[in-house]
């Protein structure tokens, strides 16, 4: 495989049939290719419990999953790799097939932050919150900011113990570095960042709007039916349920479980596959199955 990568050189993709396969394609791949951009990208939930009704005993178990933060941010890793760079080749299991959030959004929500260049400090504040960083006075970690004075420190979701920092010169940026979030330490001067968001579901406005009244159509629907099917129980738990979610989803642009909406978040027909990393792919790409008798019966 490396060898073809090498001859070819194109983004590829070698799909493991587990995670600790991947993770030993992973290193090797590294120590093959030290200068490219080695991704990992696998299931990022330690623990998952899908949300379940109990209608004899009206009972509701909600979903519940715990997410490793370190594949979290491996993930963003993969993701940004491809949209940014060539050079990229991503070891991934079969939850590549999965969904996940449309690239043309999540590129779309990104924005760049150039040296010498105005721009309103409030804005780049808003922007940072709508791209779903939380602001950070104390704890400051992947995924949030903060401000001090005239500098906004971000920590980016794709960087482990790297964060930026913009000065600021009443509304001009004066610079632009990289440095130790531990230490402080200055580590690369910068002349531009792009800032990517902290979930692949991050959707802008207009489209969450939409998105809301195709799942309000939906729901009307659903309730519909299980009041015809004298199921009153059912039809009032959907429809408590899925309002608290579009509440969510208005105020603050995500709710717990927000994938269970990507269709209408990506704008997909009903029928329709969802975005998958495989679209976050270049077309000249190059797709490897590792152990092909193993991995080919998970994804068929």
């Amino acid at each position: 495989m490396a060898n073809i990568i090498e001859k070819c050189q194109r983004p590829a993709l070698i799909m493991a049939h587990n995670k600790t396969l991947a993770a030993q394609l992973y290193n090797e791949m590294k120590n093959f290719f030290p200068n490219n951009a080695v991704e990992y990208f696998v299931s990022y939930y330690d623990y998952y419990q899908p949300e379940a009704y109990i209608p004899q005993s009206d009972s509701y178990i909600e979903k519940d999953a715990q997410i490793n933060e370190q594949i979290d941010l491996l993930r963003h890793s993969a993701t940004r790799a491809l949209l940014e760079r060539k050079d990229v080749i991503v070891v991934a299991s079969v939850s590549c097939i999965y969904g996940l959030g449309a690239p043309e959004l999540y590129l779309q929500m990104s924005f760049k932050l150039e040296k010498g260049k105005t721009y309103s400090r409030r804005e780049v504040m808003q922007k940072l919150i709508e791209l779903q960083y939380q602001r950070m006075d104390l704890d400051f970690s992947r995924g949030g900011f903060r401000v001090r004075g005239e500098n906004i420190d971000v920590f980016p979701s794709h960087y482990q113990d790297r964060a930026w920092r913009i000065s600021f010169w009443d509304d001009e940026v004066e610079k632009i570095y990289e440095f130790d979030y531990l230490t402080g330490e200055k580590t690369k001067n910068l002349n531009e960042i792009i800032i990517f968001a902290n979930s692949h579901y991050v959707t802008p406005r207009p489209t969450l709007e939409q998105a809301v009244n195709l799942i309000q159509d939906e729901l009307s629907e659903r309730v519909e039916k299980f009041k015809l099917g004298n199921m009153v129980v059912e039809s009032q738990r959907i429809a408590q349920r899925t309002n608290f979610d579009i509440e969510m989803i208005m105020e603050t642009s995500s709710c717990k479980g927000i994938e269970n909406y990507s269709r209408y978040l990506s704008g997909r027909k009903e029928g329709e596959p969802p975005p998958t990393l495989f679209e976050y792919l270049p077309k000249d790409a190059l797709l490897f199955v590792d152990e092909s008798h193993v991995t080919v019966p998970q994804i068929g």
